[in-house]
């Protein structure tokens, strides 16, 4: 076996060296003996009995190769042989991890290339072919790599790491053992030790262990039960990757205190926290319980009380306490207990000392004041309106005698008939109006002679108007509360019901609101801007609909908004509007007469008219800060 990165010559370093030396010189008496032997004729009944394990050997196969993709896109090759004594090698060669097993041959089905491109790793072809008496495997690779293999029972296991994801790993040269617990992850972690470079063939797995102490400066306690050999062979590995990989071979686990690290199995390691788990409860079930009071000042005890029962292992989340039988597996131990009092807004613990202490650091985080927003809204109704009528009344009538026959010339052919005076009327009415309701202005003029009489009536009228409506609602609430703030009226109506089928009509008031009304939730978030879901509405009556003998119905403009919006904190923010326009133009004339040119104003009327209407709304959030930071 080989180890690199040994730098100082430590008394274990001088230990093992020495051990290695007397290994080496056993090993070579053990030689010269066997040179011996082999000069002296060996005895029929002797030679037949050849050794059991060899022969294994010499019969070893490999019985299924395997590629599968690992953690952080590393590809994993694993070899299983169909018994023990496998001996690989593997080296690099280019852009080629090659696996040389010398002692195991492979079998005709096993020789075939395996492209496994679709698996993303750096890996791109395996390819297994039989090499004299035993097995080469070639990994054709793309891109940087580092190779890492161990052995454990039958299998022989090969990962290809890209060095992008292994340098995040261990780049760290000068690393610091973490405080706590330590266990070996199932998904990938920072791995920040030194890396060290290890080649095993069938070592003591303690032995192993005592090496990577003296490269971590940790000390591993190995437990009696951690026993077996393991083959591996790491490349600038950092050392609590390869602590963690030789762990995983031999099915083993870790516990760490500060710099003491405790090796076993991992049955071994779960029954020790179970048993210690066991006596912490029943250690829990002799202590005394106590009673303890905690005044909720900013919340309500009885939501605190819902959420804490509510949390599992609590037990009973009824009115009156929480407790149960349940394993302990919240806030409170088995025997503990609850009661929220709303009266006086008073939690009461019954508990074991540490958990009643728990309890009041987990209420103290609860009850606590939060920030308040103030939220100033403004919404603004701008309307603009232009009318403009024009219009004439023109009427001619006369008469004339022409023997016995007369010539009237009047406004309608059922006036002139048997009329025998002089009459006026209007032959073409159109005065101004349709758009504007005001009387309009006019200039009139009549001519009379003593046959005929002329009336001319000019009118015009040109209406304008500019409006401006101006609601500023405004109202604080704490930090993810909801509040609504309303002004406005409520409009009664009269509904009719019955009246069918000889049954009298019966009249029913009813009420209809229309409101200036503003909703919002507001949520301060981490950077100090607030959230809001609002809600705005501004409604108002328009006009009433007649019915008769039962009064008249409102008629009611709705505007209204929902939204959700992040504001920062005094910023005002447009959250919505609407821009209104409306162009009308009319005109009634007199076909042919109303089209000639100057004189045709006496025979049509014109009017036009424009409305412009815009409606904004403003938020503006303000934090008003009361909490404790």
């Amino acid at each position: 076996m080989t180890a690199s990165n040994v730098h100082s010559p430590l008394p274990f370093r001088r230990l093992a060296t020495h051990r290695v030396c007397c290994l080496g010189l056993a090993i070579g008496l053990l030689a010269v003996a066997s040179v011996a032997t082999a000069a002296a004729p060996v005895p029929a009944a002797v030679a037949g009995n050849a050794d059991p394990a060899r022969q294994a050997t010499s019969n070893l196969e490999i019985a299924n190769i395997d590629f599968k993709r690992g953690d952080g896109g590393a590809g994993r090759l694993i070899v299983r042989f169909n018994g023990k004594g496998a001996m690989p090698d593997l080296r690099n060669q280019g852009s080629s991890v090659i696996v040389d097993v010398g002692n195991a041959a492979l079998p005709a089905a096993l020789q075939r290339p395996m492209n496994v491109v679709d698996f993303a790793t750096p890996v791109q072809r395996v390819d297994a072919h039989s090499s004299g008496s035993g097995t080469q495997v070639v990994l054709s690779t793309n891109g940087a790599f580092e190779s890492l293999a161990y052995q454990t029972g039958n299998e022989y296991i090969v990962e290809i790491v890209p060095r992008a994801a292994q340098s995040a790993m261990g780049a760290s040269a000068s690393s610091s053992i973490a405080a706590g617990s330590a266990r070996v992850a199932a998904e990938p972690r920072a791995y920040k030790g030194r890396p060290v470079t290890f080649n095993f063939q069938d070592v003591p797995v303690r032995t192993v262990l005592q090496l990577i102490a003296e490269e971590s400066n940790l000390n591993i306690v190995a437990s009696d039960t951690v026993q077996g050999n393991v083959t591996l062979r790491l490349v600038n590995v950092p050392w609590d990757q390869a602590l963690d990989i030789v762990l995983r071979a031999k099915g083993l686990d870790q516990r760490r205190e500060g710099g003491v690290v405790w090796v076993a199995p991992q049955p071994e390691l779960a029954k020790f926290e179970q048993d210690k788990e066991n006596a912490r409860r029943a250690m829990d079930e002799s202590v005394d319980l106590i009673t303890d009071y905690v005044q909720i000042n900013y919340h309500s005890a009885s939501a605190i009380f819902k959420a804490l029962t509510e949390a599992k292992g609590i037990g009973n989340s009824g009115s009156g306490g929480g407790g149960g039988n349940n394993d302990e597996n919240g806030f409170l131990s088995q025997r503990g207990r609850l009661v929220a009092d709303e009266r006086t807004n008073t939690l009461m613990i019954s508990d074991i000392p540490k958990k009643v202490a728990q309890m009041r650091e987990l209420i103290a985080v609860i009850d606590r004041p939060v920030d308040q927003v103030l939220i100033e809204g403004r919404i603004v109704i701008a309307t603009d309106t232009f009318a403009r009528d024009l219009g004439a009344r023109f009427g001619v009538s006369g008469k004339r005698q022409y023997g016995d026959n007369t010539a009237i010339i009047g406004d309608t052919a059922t006036g002139n008939t048997g009329t025998g005076n002089n009459r006026g009327g209007l032959n073409v009415n159109l005065p101004a109006g349709g758009f504007i309701n005001n009387p309009a202005g006019s200039l009139a003029y009549t001519l009379l002679g003593s046959n005929f009489s002329l009336d001319l009536e000019l009118s015009a009228l040109q209406e304008e108007g500019r409006g401006e409506v101006i609601s500023n609602p405004r109202l604080v609430t704490a930090n993810q509360r909801e509040a609504v703030i309303r002004q406005g009226r409520e409009v009664g109506y009269v509904t009719i019901t019955g009246g069918t089928g000889g049954s009298a009509a019966t009249p029913n008031v009813q009420f209809k609101e229309a409101l200036l009304e503003l909703k919002v939730t507001p949520t301060i978030t981490n950077d100090g801007r607030v959230f809001l879901n609002l809600n705005v509405k501004k409604d108002e009556i328009d006009s009433f609909i007649d019915i008769g003998n039962y009064g008249s119905v409102p008629q009611i403009n709705k505007r209204e908004i929902t939204t959700a919006v992040l504001v920062e904190d005094g910023q005002t923010v447009v959250i919505g509007g609407v821009y209104e326009f409306t162009d009308r133009s009319s005109i009634a004339k007199v076909p042919f007469l109303g089209d000639i040119p100057f004189l045709g104003n006496l025979f049509k009327k014109k009017g036009r008219s424009k409305e412009k209407a815009e409606l904004l709304i403003f938020i503006t959030p303000k934090v008003l800060s009361v909490a404790k930071r």
